[in-house]
């Protein structure tokens, strides 16, 4: 039978890949967008079968995630894995910027990245345990490893991602559900294009061995893999997706 699966900003990058490799499985999937409902329409399109939808919400607003999350477990007759890859990139070198924007920085970066990620686990837990467990998947960073200088809150909320999820691993293996993190280096992706077409692109992939950075179809597979039955007992595992970019004891 198949599961009912809701990705968080799946309207694109990452997200967009992982709903795709689910639909390809045959599993039925929540695309969940925050403002851009023109590309998860894409997203929704680009889907294979059939039983998808999309939901909106703002990350950063408890309600509109608890809608969000309600509304797709009804859709779908309930949830069996959630996958959060929903996230905000934005530069805010400490000797850069001013303290108001420093501030709004870190309020935003955490609201989304880190409290709404753990607001959708708290929303989808009921109805995993109602489908008798399932996987919560997690969308980290290489960042959270190795510091970002530029970007110190994407770090931390990245960082506060991957303890968050092993404390859920901890707490929700007695009721079948397991957490796993994936923490990709740079993607291919729209969040990253200014870097990647920028001076640094080449620096940025000769960071790996491969001589490239990764696409959203590698995140995608292992995000699979996490949410498979047969890596429940991997529960609490990261994944690093970084091309031995980052090697990390």
């Amino acid at each position: 039978m198949s599961r009912a699966v809701l990705v968080t900003g799946g309207s694109r990058g990452i997200g967009r890949a992982v709903a795709q490799a689910f639909a390809a499985q045959g599993e039925r999937v929540a695309v969940h967008y925050g403002s851009n409902a023109d590309e998860a329409a894409v997203t929704l399109e680009s889907l294979e079968g059939d039983g998808h939808l999309v939901v909106q919400a703002d990350m950063a607003d408890p309600d509109a995630v608890r809608r969000a999350v309600d509304e797709s477990a009804a859709a779908l007759d309930g949830l069996d894995v959630l996958v959060n890859c929903a996230g905000v990139f934005a530069a805010h070198p400490v000797t850069e910027v001013s303290y108001a924007e420093w501030q709004a920085a870190w309020s935003t970066t955490l609201a989304v990245n880190l409290v709404g990620a753990a607001n959708a686990v708290f929303c989808a837990v009921p109805h995993l345990i109602a489908a008798g467990g399932g996987a919560i998947v997690n969308i980290s960073s290489r960042g959270a490893f190795r510091g970002e200088r530029r970007t110190p809150a994407y770090g931390a909320s990245k960082a506060g991602l991957n303890s968050f999820g092993q404390s859920m691993a901890l707490a929700l293996a007695p009721h079948g559900i397991s957490v796993g993190t994936v923490a990709p280096g740079f993607v291919e992706t729209d969040m990253a294009r200014e870097v990647l077409d920028g001076p640094r692109g080449a620096e940025v992939r000769a960071e790996s061995p491969f001589g490239r950075v990764a696409t959203p179809e590698d995140v995608a597979s292992a995000v699979l893999w996490l949410a498979s039955p047969g890596a429940r007992f991997a529960s609490g595992t990261i994944i690093d997706v970084n091309g031995a970019s980052y090697l990390r004891s």
